[in-house]
Order: structure tokens, then C-alpha cells, then sequence
């Protein structure tokens, strides 16, 4: 009878950190994609407005109205500046999160070949005990038979 694998529980770990770790690269993989698609919105939205506030430079504009287009570039500019450190950070935890799904992967391969290793020794383990007792069963029946002809002899 095949004797368990002893670290099975560290296989069974290794295989739950590694699903864990799968599932938070995918949340970290979303939340780099939305911080990237709102820094595009935001520059695209300034590019706009700055188009915007150009062509109402052409057509004449008071100074009040052109203060306001300033400072409303300004706070877009700041919140383009925090979304890009928002994205920074964002590109920093996936580049981690690769990095962690990396080492979950060998940790769980490595625990993996132990327990390929037991079994294969568990399964020549068998094997010879098998054919020792075929031998020994063979072994009795000759002698068996050896003893049948000397007794009819």
C-alpha cells in the first residue's frame, strides 16, 4: 500500500496561492487598464478644450472668459498629472503582480515534481514488492513440486 505524500498540504497551498495570485493580476491587469483610458480621457478632454478655448481666442474673447478656459486647463493639467501617477502606480502593482504569479507558478511546479517523484518511487516500491512476491510464491511452488516428485520417487 502506497504511503501518502507528506507535504500534499504544501501541494494543495501552492495551488490555491497560485489561483489567488491569478485572480489579483487580473484585477491589477483591469485596474491598470482603467487608469490608463481615464488618462486618455483626460488628455484627450484638454486637448479639446484647448482647441476649444483657440478658437474662441480667433473669434475675440473677453479677459474673464479667457481666464476661466486658463484656469480650467490648470486643474485639467493637475488631475492629468495625478492620473499619471495614478497609472505609474497602477503599471508598479501589475509589473509586482507578474512577479508574484512568476514565483506562485515555480513554487507550485516545484511542489509538483516532489509529488511526481513520490509517486514514481512509490510505484517501483510496489513493483518490487510485487515481484518479490511472485518470486517467493514461485519459489514455494516449485519447492512444492520438487517435494511431490521426491515423494513419488
Amino acid at each position: 500500500m502506497t504511503k501518502p505524500f507528506s507535504l500534499q498540504p504544501l501541494v494543495h497551498l501552492a495551488q490555491q496561492k497560485n489561483e489567488a495570485v491569478t485572480k489579483k493580476l487580473g484585477q491589477l491587469n483591469r485596474n491598470q487598464q482603467s487608469a490608463q483610458s481615464k488618462l486618455e480621457m483626460l488628455q484627450q478632454y484638454r486637448k479639446d478644450y484647448q482647441e476649444k478655448m483657440q478658437l474662441a481666442e480667433r473669434n475675440g474673447m473677453e479677459l474673464e472668459e479667457l481666464r476661466n478656459f486658463q484656469d480650467f486647463i490648470y486643474r485639467l493639467d493637475d488631475a492629468i498629472t495625478q492620473q499619471s501617477a495614478v497609472l505609474s502606480q497602477a503599471q508598479i502593482s501589475l509589473q509586482k503582480g507578474r512577479s508574484d504569479l512568476t514565483e506562485a507558478q515555480r513554487r507550485m511546479k516545484s511542489f509538483d515534481t516532489l509529488a511526481q517523484r513520490h509517486a514514481e518511487a512509490e510505484k517501483k516500491l510496489e513493483s518490487k514488492i510485487e515481484q518479490r512476491m511472485q518470486d517467493e510464491h514461485s519459489g514455494r511452488h516449485i519447492a512444492f513440486k520438487n517435494a511431490e516428485q521426491g515423494d513419488e520417487n
